[in-house]
């Protein structure tokens, strides 16, 4: 046991250092380079693997249309595809298309947008007996209306910064850089949908950024972890232990898997979730907490989930 944690104290000491140091040696670089042909490789497949997925869904449904519109310049702001219904209420079509790539930079960065999808039909549900529309029903449609141009209002000044950020860095001829940004509706239900935007930057090093936006169907408002809980619990507190338990676990299991908790620089430690800590609920119903590659753990882990059980939450969840 010991010289596992000694293994451990020392790779944590390097990863500490490699996550600070900005430089790269020549073997860096064309790893660097490796990676980035690599990522556009896997990038195509993806894409091809996708693409036929979203065919096949088309044909199959018969009620989704995909069009593909040119739109690589900066001015023109509307959807250029459309892809499938994700929900009752919200559907995802893609804001703007940017890519870049020459012998030193690589950029294919894809910005989604959210837009309500009300039919006829379910307007018409929305009419009471007396000819009036239900009140509730209207007040949801606004509200996600509302939603979904706060989102899309966010993600397009986070991606605009980045596009910014990559052009700027073009003029240094020479380092290296990769920017990849792309999105993926996960754990939709009836009750909820949620859009995760995926950003990835390298530029010396490779980082990663996750932003979760979730809807609640119901209300048609955008949900925060703490409109999950009864007012006045402590949830904060609850979810940050059981995720401590786990990265003890998880660090007992697996010698390569390291948190930064109850280490020797205090200030690296894990104490506790914030209101802006990233989260999402999957198809079961238990709160998922997601951190950004850096924040828990050094950055070759990525980034990383925890799933609270339901049971840890259960006297305190609405």
């Amino acid at each position: 046991m010991v010289h596992k944690m000694g293994n451990r104290e020392e790779r944590w000491k390097e990863m500490k250092q490699e996550y600070q140091s900005h430089s790269m040696s020549e073997g860096q670089v064309e790893k660097m380079k490796e990676r980035m042909e690599q990522a556009k490789k896997e990038k195509r497949k993806e894409n091809r693997r996708h693409t036929g997925a979203k065919i096949a869904a088309a044909a199959a449904a018969a009620a989704v249309i995909i069009t593909i519109l040119p739109n690589t310049s900066a001015d023109v702001a509307y959807a250029m595809s459309r892809i499938p219904i994700l929900s009752k209420w919200v559907e995802v079509v893609t804001f703007r298309d940017y890519q870049y790539e020459d012998d030193r930079n690589t950029a294919d960065i894809t910005v989604p947008e959210i837009v309500p999808q009300i039919s006829t039909e379910e307007e018409k549900e929305a009419v009471s007996t007396d000819g009036e529309a239900g009140a509730v029903d209207t007040q949801t449609k606004e509200n996600i209306q509302k939603s979904a141009e706060e989102i899309n209002a966010e993600i397009q000044t986070i991606t605009e910064q980045l596009i910014q950020e990559f052009e700027g860095n073009l003029k240094n001829q020479e380092g290296y850089q990769s920017m990849q940004v792309s999105s993926e509706v996960i754990a939709t239900t009836e009750e909820y949908f949620t859009l995760k935007l995926i950003c990835y930057q390298a530029a010396g090093s490779g980082a990663e950024l996750d932003y979760f936006y979730t809807i609640d169907l119901a209300t048609g408002e955008r949900l925060k972890l703490a409109d999950l809980f009864t007012e006045g619990s402590d949830y904060v507190t609850a979810i940050s232990d059981n995720i401590k338990e786990q990265m003890k676990e998880q660090m007992a299991a697996d010698e390569n898997k390291i948190y930064w908790l109850d280490s020797d620089m205090p200030e690296w430690d894990f104490k506790e979730i914030t209101d802006e800590t990233g989260f999402y609920l999957n198809e079961k119903g238990e709160v998922v907490i997601s951190f950004n590659e850096g924040d828990v753990a050094p950055m070759y882990m990525g980034c990383v989930e925890f799933t609270i059980p339901n049971e840890v939450l259960a006297g305190i969840r609405k």
